[in-house]
């Protein structure tokens, strides 16, 4: 009996856990507002990984060729952090901070949330790094992948690429979810991402 009310207790201390959260790609609109979500649930810890965080934290939006989601964004949500990566492609680095994203992020990671847009082929080979380095950093660590439903992706070499994202993911990660959404149905992302963290 004591050990089945250990075990109660030990469950109970469990529920509600803060996560260490990896969001790729966050700077837009879902990611932003899932890591505004994440911080007023619980103060999840959350990684944001970006091609170039100076310029995501800046008071004002520089560039429309960067995500953004500025200082005031990360002053409310102290519990979100920017940091640079190579974004599958390393020739094509813009942050000048990328090295050592994957050892700095990844080994505590509970999820690796992947919102890489675009659909080009770096898409693809973002994809595939994340998952290369998840694999060898921490393997246990949840995937979710989030793409665009067919409708809107439209053009038979997008809807290829986010199909082969899906398959790396099915193929690789023991635990890995894949999902789509509506093109401008940011709150239906979101709650589709909430509901897996929630049933961790």
């Amino acid at each position: 009996m004591r050990s089945l009310t250990l075990l109660v207790l030990a469950s109970i201390a469990c529920i509600g856990q803060a996560l260490n959260i990896v969001i790729a790609a966050g700077t837009g609109k879902v990611g932003a507002s899932l890591a505004s979500q994440l911080h007023n649930q619980q103060k999840h810890d959350i990684k944001i990984l970006c091609r170039n965080a100076f310029l995501a934290s800046a008071p004002a939006r520089v560039s429309e060729a960067f995500g953004w989601i500025g200082e005031s964004f990360l002053n409310k949500h102290d519990s979100v952090s920017l940091r640079d990566w190579d974004a599958g492609d390393l020739l094509d680095i813009v942050g000048c901070d990328w090295m050592g994203w994957s050892d700095d992020t990844l080994p505590k990671a509970d999820v690796v949330i992947n919102l890489v847009g675009g659909y080009t082929e770096q898409r693809t080979m973002a994809c595939e790094r994340l998952i290369r380095e998840s694999l060898r950093l921490n393997p246990s660590a949840k995937q979710i992948l989030l793409s665009l439903n067919d409708d809107d992706l439209k053009i038979t070499l997008k809807k290829d690429r986010a199909k082969a994202c899906e398959e790396m993911v099915k193929m690789n990660c023991q635990d890995g979810n894949c999902l789509r959404a509506d093109l401008y149905d940011v709150k239906g992302a979101c709650s589709q991402i909430m509901n897996i963290l929630d049933s961790m």
